[in-house]
């Protein structure tokens, strides 16, 4: 077996890391750039729609072609997978609006705070449903507890302690200069 083929599901996972961290930084960067204080955030999250079907729609597509699928979709698959893609969806929006809220709010690095809240809590919910729906409450031992509680302190403290930047610094007011209004005020040399 190739080595690195055991590690293709890291490797992976590493990249939906990294595209999942970046997601919240540019979604906040789109909503800003659209120039509406009202509804750039919702024309921001059409651009993520447009952005979905080229990725999640056409690439399918064309790997399922390319594929030779037998194009059957049996109804527990396709049910399980729109609620999935609707579950998405929803948490890309409410994304969008904790990024809009924080703005709002005037939070320094609203898309740092925003998304540690959301990947700490979001394995602390998959790992309470995975276990729940697995059944295996009685298998859980004091390391996985301790994960969980870590977890959210991680969230708590990375947004608790995060870095401030200082404010601009305002330009310093002009000082009056204060002109000689004959030749007898001016100084003498």
């Amino acid at each position: 077996m190739d080595p690195m083929s055991s590690y293709s599901w890291l490797v992976f996972a590493l990249g939906t890391v990294v595209t999942w961290g970046l997601y919240g930084i540019f979604l906040h960067m789109g909503q800003i750039g659209m120039a509406d204080p009202v509804n750039g955030r919702y024309k921001a999250f059409l651009f993520v729609g447009v952005a979905y079907f080229l990725t999640a729609v056409l690439a399918p597509i064309a790997m399922l072609m390319f594929k030779g699928t037998d194009w059957s979709f049996p109804a527990k698959g396709l049910w399980l997978s729109l609620f999935a893609g609707i579950l998405g969806a929803i948490g890309a929006f409410f994304v969008l609006l904790a990024l809009g809220a924080a703005l709002s709010a005037k939070i320094q690095n609203a898309p740092g705070v925003v998304m540690a809240i959301i990947f700490a809590g979001a394995p602390i919910v998959n790992a309470i449903v995975s276990i729940s729906m697995a059944q295996d409450w009685g298998k859980i031992r004091w390391p996985f507890i301790l994960g969980l509680f870590m977890a959210a302190a991680g969230g708590y403290l990375v947004t608790k302690f995060k870095p401030v930047h200082a404010a601009p610094a305002k330009p310093a007011d002009k000082v009056a200069v204060v002109e000689p209004s004959s030749p007898s005020d001016s100084p003498r040399l």
